[in-house]
């Protein structure tokens, strides 16, 4: 039986995918060279490549091996390896702070990422969990409470710059949400419209926010593994930058329910829930508190589509800027 493959999230065709864009011959090629890179690079043994799962410029292998189960992500998004090999390196970091994520393991010349075959590629435990179920409040509480442990290790993380200098909004969040305002698309309400600019008009001088740091980028039930009675791991940090905290949280809070191939909204409660367990570790500043209600609509209303909306993000936003009027 050959390594099964499939794709993420996209449409495409995973047989015809794995050798067009990844330049294997088949899946069971690809596991042939996943087998000999870590024997050459990471010293460790394959008994066998279970899957390759793929999205956009993204592959994941899980293997088994004498040691566990691992999996072993590359890219070929040349652009990226030098971006990549900092977020391991980061990855790495917050592990030794005790953060739960999942460390790359080093190579045999002790490297978290390594380009090998035209490919950065990092290895990393399989972690047991679930991915976040947001209709349980105690696992979104604890949610919030892990993400608030995250910040405030990201706020100490010594080299920053490189990690979020390109990836960083190049707006503050009064002038971000007064262009998207001023852009406001035609098939929102303009009553909305009007309850988000005097909420944001309401809020603090965003200079009375505490400094930007690092931030994760994309949390999410998608990126959050839940096991026992805590979460086990926050996952992929590709999109990590400088950012408010209030910011992610807000968006945290609209996003949460949402993974790869159902993106729905959760309820008011769910987000208070979120917010309430990450204020059991860090309170928000008065200043932050003043934008939660302007961000958590922005963020709602800008998830509603246009035209047929199935998840129903219309009504959660319309529940909840009528709820602000």
């Amino acid at each position: 039986m050959g390594t099964p493959v499939e794709m993420l999230w996209e449409p495409d065709d995973a047989s015809t995918v794995i050798t067009d864009r990844f330049g294997f011959a088949d899946a069971d090629d690809a596991g042939a060279w996943v087998t000999r890179t870590l024997e050459e690079r990471w010293g460790i043994s394959v008994e066998a490549c279970e899957r390759i799962v793929m999205s956009d410029h993204n592959a994941l292998a899980w293997v088994r091996t004498p040691a566990g189960r691992l999996i072993v992500k590359w890219s070929i998004a040349r652009h990226r390896f030098a971006r990549l090999a900092e977020l391991a390196r980061l990855t790495a970091w917050l592990g030794d702070q005790g953060v739960p994520v999942s460390q790359p393991l080093t190579t045999l010349d002790d490297q978290h990422q390594v380009e090998a075959g035209g490919v950065s590629m990092h290895v990393q435990r399989v972690i047991d969990g679930a991915l976040l179920d947001v209709t349980d409040p105690s696992q979104v509480h604890g949610a919030g409470a892990a993400l608030a442990r995250l910040h405030s290790a990201l706020a100490t993380y010594p080299d920053p710059e490189a990690i979020g200098e390109h990836h960083s909004p190049s707006t503050e969040l009064d002038d971000e949400i007064e262009t998207w305002l001023a852009a406001y698309p035609a098939h929102l309400p303009p009553e909305a419209h009007e309850v988000v600019r005097r909420l944001a008009a309401s809020a603090d001088a965003v200079t009375d926010l505490p400094p930007r740091h690092l931030v994760h980028g994309d949390v999410r039930s998608a990126n959050v593994l839940w096991a026992g009675t805590g979460v086990a791991a926050f996952l992929d940090l590709e999109d990590a930058h400088l950012g408010h905290p209030i910011r992610e949280l807000t968006q945290g809070a609209v996003l949460l329910g949402t993974r790869f191939h159902d993106w729905g909204p959760v309820p008011r409660e769910v987000h208070a829930q979120l917010r309430k367990g990450y204020e059991s570790v860090r309170l928000l500043s008065a200043a932050e508190a003043s934008w939660w209600d302007a961000l958590v609509l922005a963020c709602s209303l800008q998830m509603v589509p246009p035209g047929d909306d199935p998840t129903g993000w219309g009504e959660a936003a319309s529940q909840l800027w009528r709820h602000a009027r």
